[in-house]
């Protein structure tokens, strides 16, 4: 199939939802429910990229199905785990309406698991009590997922376009008006027009050599927000899973997936002597259960590696052996199966985990309407910033993701309906510099190797800017990239359908940007609080207690600060602090 001419296709909604994730699926269902019509554009298949349906823990939601609860007490345990850091407005939605996120997926189908008549509800980590939904072991995520394109999928006014990858975001008199976007499969260019924008396009663990996410998760909603002219916030707060898979070789299992054993069977770390450790780190207690939070956990693996006592491929064990083989069965049953076919016994051998990049706490900075700076821009779940702190609580990510979503897909269709449509001409203006940029340039042996230039900045972003940090480091890790800048060029070559050169160099291009924001906030923070942590600057400085924000206007970094946002009253409905 030849496609030596592109063809500029056009599409005209209300609102604009980039991401099909979790969080966006919910914003696009509550835009529809609100009225407006939807674009739900995503690079991958809808419904099928993203974490959400990777995720394979539990969901955190104070439903008190099986022990008194309050989304005060969840709210609670959020600001221990955030360090001090969290913005107390956004948490309250994440745990106030996270409750009827929870009881909304429940009405549509999704399955979470029960007893008794309720809801079964787990004690995560960092949790006070249980509180945490699943469906079942290794299917609470592709579940959630699942129940949301169904709703989806019910919807005529949410319009689907998968392959899309979208580009630039369009600015006029300052409003976020729509956005050019590439459609893979065919390689053709497409012009959206909308009156509002929803960012849902998750985090950005793709920077990292060893991580759980999926390709799409190299950060582009930040990278479209920095270039629109948004502020991002705690940019620095990368979250490391303590015990992500090391060995032995394990095919077709997600890497993060020991965590229910952890918290449901009392997993024991080990290190090479057999000893546990986790307590040796300022978690008394903590011997035996391992349900201290996941910065503290990642802290202790990397500090036992580091004096020399870690497993041998570098990480440590994780040990069930003290557990029955009927008590492993009787939780994971057919999983217990699956691990036997791939030669590993959990009742005779310990598995070798250690940190894996996981989640991004930092963001896009919104208000509790999830606007961000830029008039007609929102965002929601993993690409807002702030609601997690410094570290983020076990089980509320699908959490946040429902919550926001919908908080930000109503925002979203209020927004639209007072916007005026922009006319042909000056949309076309406003996109001819990205069309100028995507128009097809054969590749030449010339042509850098954007994937071979993204392996490098993974491997400088897990070396000087991952769970340990000093200033020598990120500073060494700030001159790669700037190398690494300067030898993909500006120019995009490529073009036509499904081109790996293309889309590697707009992948580049974003991560670029978006892993010196995040070197340049670590560097900043002079300090070590939840999954920061500063070898230089050890402990944690009540001085900074604040957020780092970050915006790139004209070529330029513009750092700052800004105080925690403060809650005065939780009795006072959230509208009141908008």
């Amino acid at each position: 199939m030849t496609h030596d001419t592109p063809q500029l296709h056009i599409i005209d909604t209300e609102v604009l939802v980039i991401g099909a994730g979790g969080a966006g699926m919910s914003a696009a269902i509550a835009a529809a429910e609100s009225g407006a019509h939807v674009v739900l554009a995503d690079r991958s298949l809808i419904g099928r990229g993203g974490a959400t349906i990777m995720a394979q823990m539990t969901v955190a939601a104070a439903l008190g199905e099986q022990t008194e609860d309050d989304w005060r007490h969840h709210y609670a345990d959020t600001l221990t785990a955030g360090r001090g850091l969290c913005s107390e407005p956004l948490a309250r939605v994440l745990c106030e309406e996270g409750v009827q996120a929870v009881r909304l997926l429940d009405q549509w189908g999704v399955g979470w698991a029960r007893a008794d008549g309720h809801l079964t509800q787990a004690q995560a980590p960092g949790h006070d009590r249980p509180r945490c939904v699943y469906v079942d072991y290794l299917n609470t995520g592709p579940a959630v997922a699942k129940t949301l394109r169904t709703q989806v999928a019910r919807m005529p006014q949410v319009q689907r376009v998968g392959d899309l990858a979208v580009v630039d975001l369009l600015l006029h008199e300052g409003r976020a008006v729509g956005a050019v976007a590439l459609h893979l499969s065919i390689g053709d260019p497409v012009l959206i027009r909308a009156g509002a924008t929803v960012i849902a396009t998750g985090g950005l663990t793709r920077l990292y050599r060893r991580n759980s996410a999926s390709l799409n998760m190299g950060g582009d909603g930040f990278a479209l927000a920095l270039r629109a002219g948004a502020r991002l916030l705690d940019m620095e707060f990368v979250q490391f899973f303590p015990i992500g898979h090391l060995a032995p070789r394990l095919v077709g299992f997600d890497p993060i997936m020991w965590d229910p054993f952890r918290y449901k069977l009392g997993g024991r770390l080990l290190n090479r002597d057999g000893e546990e450790f986790v307590d040796r780190y300022g978690n008394a207690g903590e011997a035996g259960r391992y349900t201290t939070t996941r910065d503290a956990a990642t802290y202790a693996i990397l500090k036992e590696v580091e004096a020399g006592r870690g497993s041998p491929a570098g990480g440590a064990y994780l040990s069930f052996r003290h557990v029955p083989e009927a008590t492993l069965r009787a939780a994971f049953g057919p999983i217990i199966n699956r691990l036997a076919s791939a030669g590993i016994d959990l009742t005779q051998q310990m598995i070798e985990v250690a940190p894996i990049a996981h989640y991004h706490m930092g963001g896009i900075r919104v208000d509790t309407q999830l606007a961000t700076d830029v008039p007609g821009l929102y965002a929601a779940g993993e690409a807002v910033g702030g609601a997690n702190g410094a570290n983020r609580l076990s089980g509320n990510a699908i959490t946040e993701a429902v919550a926001f979503g919908l908080r930000a897909g109503r925002s979203a269709a209020s927004s639209a309906a007072q916007a005026t449509p922009l006319p042909d001409h000056t949309l076309h203006a406003l996109a001819a510099p990205v069309l100028d940029m995507l128009a097809p340039i054969a590749p030449s042996p010339r042509t850098p190797n954007g994937a071979a230039l993204i392996e490098e900045l993974q491997t400088v972003m897990q070396q000087h800017v991952g769970p340990f940090r000093t200033d020598a480091g990120i500073r060494q890790a700030l001159v790669a990239i700037d190398a690494l800048r300067t030898a993909a060029g500006s120019v995009i070559a490529g073009g036509g359908p499904q081109d790996p050169v293309r889309l590697d160099a707009l992948d580049l291009r974003n991560m670029l940007l978006v892993a010196e924001s995040v070197a340049r906030s670590a560097l900043a923070r002079t300090e070590s609080r939840g999954a920061h942590q500063r070898e230089d600057h050890p402990g944690q400085e009540e001085a900074w207690t604040l957020n780092q924000t970050i915006a790139w206007r004209q070529g330029e970094w513009l750092p700052g600060t800004q105080p925690i946002e403060r809650l005065v009253d939780l009795n006072t409905p959230i509208e009141a602090h908008a």
